[in-house]
């Protein structure tokens, strides 16, 4: 059976745990004890090895398990020119975070700022090379995770070099540009399906974290729109035939996470206004509020929900039947034909991973395939 294009009835979000090997061998490159080249080495086994568990559970849409990278965004922000890491914002008394049970909470966790220092410019591919050794080592549909473009517009004006861009409209063009080129790049490579990973939306739904905008001088509720307005020039000018989808994440390191909050305060624009062909919505707990939001799906769109019903954050294996329940839930708002199914985010959004085994990861991926085949007839 030819395989039908992404996103796929039983999706993923991309990161996969390290094996004990990699993560160490990791830890110690970051110590300057592992050379660059026997660390890659190492990766191109490691990610050979985990396309065939992808393979091997069902998956359709195929990542290197971000194997090559310290954390989802950092790696991919720091290749250009101009823009740099600037710690982690404050929050006040956020923390986050919870045991297997949800009985207590974890350690603060706060999302990480970039200050850029100097004009954008994307001067060497980023995840050109590792996207075509994916490529050239499965048969199904090679998958490429990027940061959104809008974890650059964190830290408001002071976080932008004054020098560099007096004119704040130069600085969102230049980073459409550096996103168009990146993708036009993965396009001549072969990429026919790219996820932007974006926090940000979310972070609005959450009003301690909307805080945080409205004291980087933003104001929340024009910030949907700002975030439409930067992905939609980057996907204005896709290479023919890719599809984009965007994940909506709240956080995601050593199994804490950063806001709560349901999709109310960004769903309409969200889903109307920002040009993609999915959505990968995180409602694996109650920190994601209910389906209500998603009435402001598009009536005939040929765009798709992905539920991420599916937790990476604890151990416990979700049902059956609860999945089906839920989705049957979430088809009162939006068309079953427009649903599929995922975890809720990555299994490792850091090298260092969730707290879960391998074991559990594998049933978990299992279980998604398992139920979008029972409920859509198919995996793909």
């Amino acid at each position: 059976m030819p395989e039908r294009g992404p996103p796929f009835r039983a999706d993923q979000v991309g990161s996969l745990l390290r094996v004990p090997e990699l993560r160490a061998a990791h830890e110690k490159a970051l110590q300057g004890q592992v050379g660059a080249a026997a660390l890659r080495e190492l990766q191109d086994r490691c990610i050979r090895d985990v396309i065939r568990f992808q393979e091997s559970v069902g998956l359709h849409a195929i990542t290197d398990g971000e194997y090559r990278r310290s954390s989802f965004h950092a790696d991919f922000l720091e290749k250009l020119d101009g823009a740099k890491a600037a710690g982690r914002l404050a929050v006040e008394d956020t923390v986050s975070g919870f045991d297997e049970n949800k009985a207590k909470e974890g350690k603060p966790f706060a999302p990480r700022a970039f200050a850029i220092t100097g004009r954008l410019r994307h001067w060497q591919p980023i995840e050109v090379e590792n996207f075509k050794f994916v490529k050239a080592n499965t048969t199904r549909t090679a998958k490429q995770t990027i940061p959104s473009p809008t974890m650059l517009l964190r830290g408001g004006r002071a976080a932008v070099s004054y020098e560099a861009y007096p004119d704040l409209q130069e600085f969102y063009a230049d980073i459409a540009g550096v996103y168009r080129e990146e993708l036009r790049q993965l396009g001549e490579a072969g990429c026919r399906y790219v996820q932007l990973d974006d926090t940000n939306f979310a972070f609005l739904c959450d009003p301690k974290l909307a805080d945080i905008f409205r004291r980087d001088g933003y104001d929340p509720d024009e910030m949907p729109g700002r975030f439409a307005d930067l992905i939609n020039s980057v996907t204005a000018k896709l290479p023919a035939g890719m599809v984009v989808g965007i994940h909506l994440c709240r956080g995601n390191s050593v199994g804490q996470w950063a806001a709560q909050g349901g999709y109310e305060p960004v769903a309409e624009v969200l889903l109307n206004r920002v040009d993609v062909d999915a959505y990968f919505l995180e409602y694996d707990d109650e920190r994601s509020g209910g389906f209500e939001p998603l009435r402001f799906f598009p009536r005939h769109s040929r765009k798709r929900i992905v539920l991420g019903l599916v937790s990476t954050k604890v151990p416990a294996l979700e049902s059956k039947d609860a999945l089906k329940r839920r989705i049957e839930a979430a088809a009162k708002f939006v068309p079953l034909e427009n649903l599929c199914l995922s975890p809720q985010c990555g299994f490792a959004s850091t090298f260092r991973g969730n707290p879960i085994s391998e074991e559990v990861q594998r049933r978990k991926l299992e279980r998604v395939v398992e139920v979008a085949t029972e409920v859509w007839g198919s995996a793909q």
